[in-house]
């Protein structure tokens, strides 16, 4: 069904950015307001085209809008189209939702920065490059947007850049997300030359007519790009630094645009994976190792910014473990995501709210006992926390117990490393996250007398309340009858794919809570009831070591790409120097020699030209006599 109004939901915000840039500093009084507006008016167009989609019946949800045809070479023809269905809308109302609460937070979070008209240019501009990512109808369509975003993370990361910390931190996700970047153009040109399409539809009518082989390499190259966009192994590196932004920043990419859209784009690609059985169990092992490899990370971050950056890379983890199980698992990677999006933008910007109220301190060995002084971000924060570690009846018990279950019912020694696994992630959580709440709102204070701790303004709280509502009941709305699961259907299919029952959901449900537990109850043990000191203790395990530097990516990454590369580029500095200038110059020495040597015999002398011209003669006269002997 063709509906012309899809367009708007990307112009509005991307007007914004376009006014808020051109305007200049005559825009610095309303700026922050218009950007505002501007996202919370693609909100509202999402709600209308919701509302009537509610309308139509399964087979007739999906919208779509050709703007023009943007290539036209040969039998390469792409329109610039947009498509709106069961899944892009899940996408639309929680970038447009999320993002416009994170905009009203920002107003007042960021009141006090002299250049707030221009990050609410960059935040308009994020949300319309993740609007264009998941309304583009082909994947040439999807990867102008998926470029937006990461020059707007750039911009955003970076925003602060007169710290230069903070501007390595923006080239660092930069760089990263430009790897994965080349397996998603990569992943283009196998299928246009392969399937002879690249719009999400020729390509799902294709597929079942490609070779294996070419499904699977596909399917790989898309996994790279999403291991880019969302953080996982082996491209996370980009993810704790990228906390050098302003704090609505990291709860805009962890929650509600950046950070989804690999997940977005395995769940987009399912026509292709159910074909490429191996390209879908590298989806789901990435996720696992992902998962724990987060989770770890998260145990032992002092700076509260980084454990929660830790625990998103952990989440999304989980969600990409749901969409490598297959059409078990789709629709339960969408859901843990739309629920994340409620409690970890409520936890990021909780997090700011605790550091507009201590003076900008991120260390939690530096907070204790915050929750007499902000009761109302302990309150937002405390029920996300709930969430994100799976107590009933609060969202994540509904999305991640899901994907566990359906990890373990993958069959055979599969399904039990994969569920065994997410459940040891699920007990690791709740160690860190409980570690998070004790150290920031439990406990006596540690805090030094320059800080002077105090809840934030309305503006800053009123999202964190109304994040908190999605995190106390979206789960137990998307899972009512499995709402949200009958909803992806048509999109992403629905059926079993598995027979057996390994772990039927109330033993699964069991597990995980006895492992929340323990895991709540060795925090406890730890970091109340024993005194948490100021200054991190320097005499800890090798294990510990290895998590505060982030399990060791960095120097894996310096090690295995970084050295070596300066060595190639300081070797091909050396070959182009000595040999291809070398060649160069050496033939302008020759050429200068040459010159020098002929130029002795212009002498200016009429007697030496005249010997000359005789000699040439006498040559040209005995040439002439032994031609003709």
């Amino acid at each position: 069904m063709t509906n012309n109004s899809l367009v708007y939901l990307i112009a509005l915000p991307l007007l914004g950015a376009a006014v808020l840039l051109l305007a200049g500093r005559r825009s610095d009084r309303w700026g922050h307001i218009f950007g505002t507006l501007m996202s919370a008016g693609s909100f509202a167009v999402g709600v209308s085209l919701f509302i009537q989609m509610l309308g139509n019946s399964d087979g007739e949800r999906a919208m779509t809008q050709k703007l023009f045809n943007w290539i036209s070479v040969g039998s390469f023809q792409v329109d610039a189209g947009l498509l709106l269905d069961q899944l892009s809308i899940c996408f639309v109302l929680l970038i447009t939702g999320v993002g416009t609460l994170i905009h009203v937070y920002s107003i007042a979070y960021m009141s006090h920065d002299l250049d707030r008209r221009r990050f609410f240019a960059y935040l308009n501009f994020f949300i319309a490059a993740m609007l264009l990512l998941v309304l583009g109808d082909s994947y040439l369509n999807l990867y102008v947007g998926w470029e937006g975003v990461g020059l707007a993370s750039y911009l955003l990361i970076g925003f602060w850049n007169q710290k230069p910390t903070y501007a390595t931190a923006a080239k660092k996700a930069f760089v990263a997300n430009r790897v994965g970047d080349m397996g998603l153009s990569i992943a283009i040109m196998i299928a246009f030359a392969t399937l002879g399409t690249v719009s999400f539809e020729g390509v799902k009518e294709h597929a079942s007519h490609a070779s294996t082989g070419a499904l699977t390499a596909i399917g790989i190259m898309l996994l790279v790009a999403a291991t880019g966009k969302s953080a996982q192994f082996p491209l996370q590196a980009w993810l704790g630094d990228a906390m050098a932004g302003p704090t609505p920043v990291s709860a805009l990419i962890h929650a509600a645009t950046m950070v989804t859209a690999g997940v977005y784009l395995i769940t987009r690609s399912n026509f292709i994976f159910d074909l490429a059985p191996n390209a879908q169990l590298a989806v789901a092992v990435i996720g696992v190792i992902t998962l724990l490899f987060g989770a770890i990370i998260g145990m032992a971050k002092d700076d509260i910014k980084k454990a929660l950056a830790a625990s998103t890379m952990s989440q999304i983890g989980y969600m990409v473990l749901g969409a490598g199980l297959g059409p078990a698992g789709y629709a339960f990677a969408i859901m843990h995501l739309l629920t994340h999006g409620f409690f970890k933008a409520g936890m990021f910007l909780g997090a700011g709210s605790v550091m507009h109220g201590m003076n900008d301190e991120v260390n939690m060995r530096r907070y204790g006992g915050l929750r007499k002084f902000m009761p109302i971000t302990f309150a937002t924060f405390g029920l996300g926390y709930l969430a994100i570690i799976g107590v009933p009846p609060f969202a994540g018990f509904y999305s991640k117990d899901k994907i566990i279950e359906v990890a373990f019912n993958a069959g055979g020694i599969k399904g039990i490393t994969l569920g065994s696994a997410a459940l040891l992630g699920a007990m690791i959580t709740a160690f860190y996250m409980t570690r998070v709440v004790i150290l920031t709102f439990a406990g006596s204070k540690r805090w030094d007398d320059k800080a002077h701790p105090h809840e934030s303004p309305f503006l800053m709280w009123a999202p964190m309340v109304l994040l908190a509502l999605g995190s106390v009941a979206s789960g137990f709305f998307f899972s009512r009858g499995d709402s949200l699961k009958n909803w992806l259907e048509p999109v992403v299919g629905g059926h079993s794919m598995h027979e057996a029952e390994l772990l039927s959901p109330a033993v699964v449900s069991v597990l995980a809570l006895v492992l929340v537990a323990l895991g709540v109850g060795f925090a406890i043990i730890k970091y109340l009831l024993n005194e948490v000191p100021q200054v991190a203790p320097t005499e800890v395990s090798v294990f510990t070591k290895i998590a505060r530097r982030d399990l060791l990516q960095d120097d894996f990454n310096e090690v295995v790409f970084m050295r070596p590369g300066q060595s190639i580029t300081r070797g091909l500095q050396t070959t182009d120097t000595t040999l291809i200038d070398g060649a160069v110059r050496g033939i302008g020495r020759i050429a200068i020699g040459a010159g020098n040597i002929l130029r002795t015999t212009q002498t200016g002398f009429v007697r030496s030209y005249a010997m000359w011209i005789l000699a040439g003669a006498i040559a040209l006269v005995a040439t002439i006599w032994v031609v003709t002997l």
